[in-house]
């Protein structure tokens, strides 16, 4: 079955909500200029709040969201938050990628913006856990905008191996057309689940994830 990343969660009750719903991970922004965007003081508490509502332990995993951050202060946050997963967001080179990944340990999402097949080409070059393929825009995701889902279904068929997180423009309306183009391992929602940006909506939260979840049943 498809996974579910919540992301920009930044209120603790949201974050309970998200885990309580059945989301598999839940995405804090670090990224200072994000409409998202979450103090690293106050990361420990949504991470707490999510652990404590999720219905197993460790059924729902916590990833920080980076953009072009320094080595050395995401692997503080990683420690400080006790993160699951690195989400490098911005303009990381492959290099940056090894280093975030030697300094924390921790599995590695790279987020790959698509405009053209060009975009997809390249996506041999990056050594991470997972690919998260995202529109391109100015502020790093959380657009609300789609790509063209024909991109992301090509790059399953190239890359068979590798799990693709599809982002972008997804919400409860559509998200099991995008399930059925492309396959991904995990779709990822933010504006998508919203009530404005950073608020989340527990009733498009349990919409997101039914419609996920009744995808994935026979």
């Amino acid at each position: 079955m498809t996974k579910i990343k919540i992301c920009g969660v930044t209120l603790p009750d949201d974050a309970a909500r998200v885990a309580a719903a059945g989301a598999d991970f839940i995405g804090l922004n670090f990224w200072p200029r994000s409409k998202r965007y979450l103090s690293p003081e106050r990361a420990p508490m949504l991470a707490d709040a999510a652990r404590a509502a999720s219905p197993h332990p460790g059924s729902i995993l916590t990833v920080g969201v980076f953009v072009n951050a320094l080595v050395d202060d995401i692997a503080a946050i990683a420690r400080d938050v006790a993160l699951d997963v690195i989400q490098l967001h911005g303009n990381e080179t492959p290099e940056d990628v090894m280093a975030v990944s030697l300094a924390t340990q921790l599995p590695i999402w790279k987020a790959v913006p698509v405009a053209g097949p060009r975009d997809i080409d390249r996506l041999e070059t990056w050594q991470v856990d997972a690919l998260l393929l995202d529109a391109p825009t100015a502020g790093h995701g959380g657009s609300g905008k789609a790509f063209d889902w024909n991109l992301a279904r090509d790059a399953r068929k190239r890359l068979p191996a590798r799990r693709i997180v599809l982002a972008g423009g997804l919400d409860a309306g559509n998200v099991a057309a995008a399930i059925a183009a492309v396959d991904p391992w995990t779709v990822d929602v933010a504006s998508g689940v919203e009530a404005a940006p950073g608020v989340k909506d527990a009733a498009k939260i349990a919409a997101f994830v039914a419609a996920v979840h009744d995808r994935g049943r026979p």
